[in-house]
């Protein structure tokens, strides 16, 4: 499909925009919204902490907040209006439009309610010549700029001057509000296909979960006689079958090291360490790494090498801990990280079955239990725990055939969710492209959607 363009464009001399619409202007962000830094109050002092109620924005809200959406109404903490009037924190108007400069940088949404933030965050309260949709629209057209301004090898940062400096493309605001009513019309339909997809990719990793939740604890043969296994969570098991504790079946536990890493993976000829994430889902990905700095020497002990079993011990998801998988293929100087145990087998368990057995729903109960048992330690699974969890295990011969079954079985709901995270990457792709085409003008809106006021926004 063909987009309408207008009919004279400009130079804007500003590398992200390109050319811009020849009625358009081109200035610096600051001078239609007044740019607010936020702020920490003192934790010292109690009671900027309670009896709060004006909601204060952090990087813990932004890790709950709903991919794409607009509006923030909710924080998970609030301060005190002592402890606003008692240090730099202010309360912004609804309507600001917030933007992550640190750790999750680029994220942007705007404030459905009145609130105040952590210096973690840029704020922009717009004027009258300005629609906030049409701001964060624009941050959301600004991945590019904001990576060519980050700053820091471990923590990433745009400086508040770089920030200042901003510059954008402004048309009238009956222009932008046509603008926000058709890409808003447009990304709705767009994320309408995502959830599509993210439901069909949760209805197969069900699928999966159950396929291999079975062959794990009932084997292939529905014939064979079976026991109580004396575990709520194992149910019957086959009566020729081992019930014991994973001590039986692991021979050894390493852990690896933890340095102050670089924020991009290791290049060819890098040494790099794995992070916890490298073994979500059950699917080891040496690609989760971070480079290790060239001043530091590796350990060549914590190598991964191909058959190692990698379990995540500790995740900022308590979902993730525990997640467990088989190394079939790697780079070398990849290491380990404290987050992940390497688990040495006993002669006479497969890796593979154990592997599929330590995903499957019954361990995962045990996981579960184990990180809500209290101990302080949520989010992290002492080894300890670890060696006391319950499973049955079959002969090994029997433990080779099960985990051959199920690598043919669960290949095709692989690769029908590979096919759906792809759509999804894709579908995300042509919303961003979206979005930047519309607010730098690259396409004519004019006549494709109803220009109308910005709409009133409704709590989620």
């Amino acid at each position: 499909m063909s987009f309408p363009r207008y009919p004279e464009y400009k130079d804007s001399g500003v590398e992200w925009l390109g050319e811009v619409p020849g009625h358009w202007q081109v200035l610096p962000i600051r001078t239609v919204a007044k740019l607010e830094s936020g702020h920490t109050p003192s934790r010292s002092r109690p009671d900027y902490w309670e009896n709060c109620d004006v909601p204060w924005f952090t990087l813990a809200d932004v890790w709950q907040i709903r991919e794409g959406a607009d509006y923030v109404f909710q924080t998970k903490e609030s301060v005190s209006a002592v402890g606003l009037a008692n240090s730099s924190a202010r309360l912004l108007p609804a309507g600001t439009v917030i933007l992550s400069r640190t750790a999750s940088v680029g994220f942007s949404a705007i404030m459905g309610v009145a609130m105040a933030t952590t210096q973690d965050f840029a704020n922009w309260v717009c004027g009258s010549r300005v629609l906030p949709k049409y701001l964060l629209h624009t941050f959301r057209a600004m991945g590019m700029e904001f990576e060519s301004l980050k700053f820091g090898s471990t923590h990433n940062t745009i400086y508040m001057p770089d920030i200042a400096a901003f510059r954008f493309a402004l048309p009238s605001i009956e222009e932008q509000s046509a603008i926000v009513t058709y890409v808003d019309r447009e990304v709705a339909k767009i994320d309408a296909l995502v959830a599509e997809q993210q439901n069909l990719i949760a209805l197969l990793k069900e699928k999966r979960q159950a396929l291999i939740s079975h062959a794990v604890t009932k084997g292939l043969d529905p014939d064979a006689p079976m026991k109580d296994s004396g575990v709520a969570w194992l149910g019957e098991v086959p009566a020729h079958w081992r019930v014991c504790s994973l001590r039986r079946a692991i021979a050894k536990i390493e852990q690896g090291w933890s340095p102050d890493c670089h924020a991009r993976p290791a290049e060819a000829g890098e040494w790099g360490v794995l992070k916890a994430g490298c073994v979500n889902g059950g699917k080891y990905r040496p690609t989760e790494n971070k480079a290790l700095p060239s001043e530091l020497l590796p350990d060549e002990s914590y190598c991964v090498e191909v058959g190692d079993v990698l379990m995540s011990r500790a995740s900022g998801s308590p979902d993730l801990v525990g997640s467990t998988a088989l190394v079939r293929e790697t780079p070398g100087r990849l290491m380990l990280s404290d987050k992940i145990f390497r688990l040495r087998l006993e002669i006479d368990v497969a890796p593979a079955f154990f592997v599929a057995m330590l995903n499957a729903r019954a361990l995962r109960a045990q996981i579960e239990q184990a990180l809500s048992g209290g101990n302080g330690l949520a989010n992290n699974l002492p080894q300890s725990n670890l060696l006391a969890f319950i499973c049955a295990l079959p002969p090994e011969e029997e433990q080779v055939a099960i985990a051959a079954r199920l690598n043919r079985d669960i290949e095709g709901l692989d690769q029908l969710m590979a096919e759906a995270e792809s759509t999804i990457s894709l579908l995300i792709e042509r919303r961003t492209a979206l979005i930047s085409a519309a607010v730098t003008g690259k396409i004519d809106v004019r006549h494709l959607a109803v220009a109308s006021a910005e709409p009133t926004p409704e709590p989620a």
